[in-house]
Order: structure tokens, then sequence, then C-alpha cells
């Protein structure tokens, strides 16, 4: 007879639509990256972009470390955070959530609350801005400018948003000078206080949003001089607002969808 499953409790957040599984690190299994790799599955599994573990820190309200769709280990998501302090505010009323993340600790401001939806401000740290880069595809050659937000991106600008840009996104994302991968974001100036961008994220595709994105597309639009802060990032699944005072902060919502087990 075999075995009965293990049910490992989850909760879903989404922030603009880009999707996390909360999980406790308690029941962490032995390979972390084949677990959250089954249960982000969109047809076998419960479904997300990613999975935030979170741990115990004694620095912070808590570590989070968070395992893309396909099972490989990412330093942040700005949005995946901002789930987390969702999820930490509606177990315990707090002004401020602390969390430790692979890009360092990252403050989380309670702004408001609707019902299961919370909004935060987020301090992100100084970003790192690189020089223009050309880089040679299959079929042509496109210019972009690198950005770290404690992850690598690489943002270009466009007047429109093609159909089929995301092939190009993965091949870039697939290119060797990429040594440890690369977040893709595609932007387009709407004025000086609003852009909209579209994202392909490293191990796991395109998104409906991405928070570190976000910051990114909005400190190369500032760098590039096509737009001033504060502004406005719109994309499929909401718009998010980036300021940049010496450090970014980015400020949006998170909703908590839903608590259920996993059967593994």
């Amino acid at each position: 007879m075999s075995s009965p499953a293990l049910a490992v409790p989850f909760v879903k957040a989404s922030a603009c639509g880009n999707d996390f599984l909360i999980i406790d690190g308690i029941h962490a299994p032995v390979d972390m990256a084949a677990f959250s790799q089954r249960i982000c599955e969109r047809h076998q599994g419960v479904g997300a972009d990613g999975v935030e573990w979170l741990f115990p820190a004694p620095d912070a309200d808590v570590q989070a470390r968070l395992f893309n769709a396909d099972g490989s280990e990412a330093e942040i998501s700005g949005n995946g955070t901002r789930c987390v302090a969702a999820y930490i505010c509606s177990e315990q009323a707090k002004e401020k959530v602390v969390i430790r993340t692979g890009a360092g600790l990252k403050t989380c401001t309670f702004i408001s609350r609707n019902d299961t939806q919370y909004e935060f401000e987020i301090a992100m740290g100084e970003p790192q801005v690189g020089d223009e880069l050309s880089i040679k595809l299959a079929s042509c050659e496109v210019r972009g400018i690198p950005v770290s937000m404690g992850n690598p991106h690489y943002v270009i600008f466009v007047s429109e948003f093609v159909t089929g840009w995301q092939a190009e996104a993965a091949e870039i994302g697939r290119h060797h000078y990429f040594k440890q991968g690369v977040n893709i974001e595609l932007v387009k100036i709407e004025d000086g206080r609003n852009i909209a961008a579209r994202f392909f994220e490293r191990g796991v595709g395109e998104t409906q949003s991405s928070g570190t994105g976000s910051c990114a597309a909005a400190v190369a639009a500032i760098v590039a001089k096509k737009a001033e802060s504060p502004l406005r990032v719109h994309t499929p699944g909401g718009a998010q607002t980036v300021r940049w005072e010496r450090q970014v902060f980015l400020r949006g919502t998170a909703q908590i969808v839903c608590r259920g087990e996993f059967f593994a």
C-alpha cells in the first residue's frame, strides 16, 4: 500500500497579476527546486510564477527565498516581496514589514488595506545602471540598458509592442553575455510621467507584471531622460508607482487570493 500524500499548506497571493505561493519553510523538502517547479505548474499544480519560502531571520520579520516556476532560485521579486508583506500583515497588524531577501533587507511600509488587498511602498535600494549595450540576435540587433535591482535586467525602449516579442526576449535571455540569465523589459514611453512595460522574466517567461522589472524600466527611462520621477509603470496586470530618490521606492498592491493544501 502506498504511503499517504504529504499535505503542504500554502497561501496564494497576487501583485498586479504576478502570482506567488507563500509557504512556511518548516514544510520545505530537501529538493526545494523540484517541489517549487511541481507546485507552480498551472495544470497539475496550484499554478504560480514562483514560490516564496519563509524562514526565521534574526534581523528581519522573515527571510524569503524565492524559487521561480522553473525551479531556479532568484535573488528577489519586488512583487513577491510585496505578497509576503501582505501575508504577514494578514496574520498580524504591522506598519512596517522587514523582509530579508537574496538582495538584502527590504522594508515594506503599509499604506492601506481593502479587505484582502494591501498596498505597500517598498524601499528597493540603489540601482546599478550600465552603459547602453548592443546584443546581436539571429535576425537583428537590439540595444538596451542593463540595470541591476539586486537582480539583472535589460531594458529596451520600443515604439510599439509587436506580435511575437516574446520569442525575441527569450533569445536575449539565452544570450551568452548574460551568464546568470536576465530579466527583459520592453518599455514604451507614454509621456514624462507614464510608461508602459512588458516583462519576460528569467526562470518564468512572460509575466503580467514585475516589481523589480517596473523599477528597472523606470530607472532606465529616467537615465535616458525620457521620463521623470515619480512615474507610473502600466503593465497588463495593473499599474505601480516608482520614485527614485537615491534609492528606488516601489508602490503597489498585493492581494491574498486563497489558502489551501498541496498534496506532495
